[in-house]
């Protein structure tokens, strides 16, 4: 069960703070992105404001200097003297902003898949539909476990949380289409040369001989094995390489600027 530091609203219209809703199932887009350190940083944080901003117009919610209020409600609720290995979340429909601050879980070594036949709404951008997969999600311990996701077709597409990047003779493949290319994934696709898309289904899943998942919350995750199918993780070559420039990017990232 997630933690929580902080839960707050406020109405859009004023930034005045309202009761607290986390805004699940609504119309409406959020992103997660994790604050660590003291003095805090947190990783990415322009690529997340923007992209967030960027989806938000999608969904015609729009506020002029809805930037400089994101922030603002960020300042108010972030500490200077605190030491964070957190993840904040920004949540907005057309009348609310909802910020949560959560304890960062970090993902073992010995991490599993369980793979269920489910599919975001427009996932293509990082909307608030969320409740069904938050239900699975609250039954298992997120250090160690994540969904996957497959449509109909039986192809993969993500998981609950992350992008997904699977390994087979030193190349990487992708899921082709439907499923949100998160900032994490991009910031390795600047990073390597060529990533392959393809259709993925569980039944070639043996054919790979890593899985990793890439995301805000979980940085760079080596699956151990999926049971389902009896895939076992045959190498950490990819992983060991991405997570190095994961953490060289950690350590370039600078203290976040109240």
């Amino acid at each position: 069960m997630a933690i929580f530091l902080l839960k707050k609203s406020y109405h859009l219209k004023d930034l005045k703070e309202t009761n607290f809703k986390d805004l699940w199932g609504d119309h409406g887009i959020f992103t997660t992105m994790w604050i660590f350190g003291k003095p805090a940083k947190i990783l990415f944080f322009d690529k997340h404001l923007k992209n967030l901003i960027k989806s938000l117009k999608s969904y015609g919610i729009s506020k002029r200097y809805i930037r400089k209020d994101i922030i603002k409600i960020i300042n108010k609720n972030l500490l200077k003297n605190k030491s964070y290995n957190h993840l904040l979340r920004v949540a907005l429909n057309k009348k609310i902003i909802s910020i949560s601050i959560r304890k960062r879980l970090s993902p073992r070594l010995n991490f599993s898949l369980r793979f269920l036949n489910l599919k975001r709404e427009k996932p293509n951008f990082k909307n608030l539909k969320y409740k069904k997969i938050l239900s699975y999600l609250k039954k298992i311990d997120n250090s160690k476990k994540d969904i996957g996701l497959i449509s109909k077709k039986k192809e993969i597409l993500e998981t609950a949380t992350s992008n997904l990047l699977f390994i087979k003779n030193d190349k990487i493949f992708i899921p082709k289409d439907n499923y949100y290319e998160g900032i994490t994934l991009r910031f390795f696709k600047s990073k390597i040369k060529r990533m392959i898309k393809k259709k993925i289904s569980l039944s070639n899943l043996c054919e790979y001989d890593e899985i990793l998942l890439v995301g805000s919350g979980k940085g760079v995750v080596s699956v151990k094995a999926i049971q389902q199918i009896g895939w076992k993780r045959k190498k950490l070559k990819m992983y060991n390489m991405l997570y190095k420039n994961f953490q060289n990017e950690i350590r370039r990232c600078k203290n976040y600027e109240f």
